[in-house]
C-alpha cells in the first residue's frame, strides 16, 4: 500500500485498484489506531483516530482533495506533501 504523505507521527495511504472499492478513501495510521476516511466527505468510515489526529487528517484532505481524487482515479500514485 503506497504511502502518499508523512506528518505529525501520522502515515496516509491508499491502497492499489481502490476505484472498484467505493468510496474513494484514504487510510491513516497514527500508532496504533487506523482509520479508513472518505476523502470526499472527511467522514471515518471504519476504524478509529484519536479526536486530534482526526481533525488533522481532516484539514489535510482539505488541502488535497483534488490530487486524492486524482490518484484515486489514474492509480498514479505519488507523494503529497504533508501538514505543516
Amino acid at each position: 500500500m503506497p504511502v502518499l504523505s508523512r506528518f505529525y507521527g501520522i502515515i496516509i495511504r491508499m491502497y492499489f485498484l481502490q476505484k472498484e472499492h467505493n468510496p474513494p478513501h484514504i487510510h491513516a495510521i497514527y500508532n496504533d489506531d487506523v482509520a479508513a476516511i472518505d476523502f470526499m466527505t472527511g467522514k471515518v468510515l471504519e476504524g478509529y483516530l484519536p479526536p486530534k489526529a482526526l481533525a488533522m487528517v481532516q484539514e489535510w484532505i482539505t488541502l488535497h482533495k483534488d490530487e486524492l481524487k486524482e490518484i484515486w482515479e489514474t492509480q498514479d500514485f505519488r507523494s503529497i506533501s504533508p501538514l505543516e
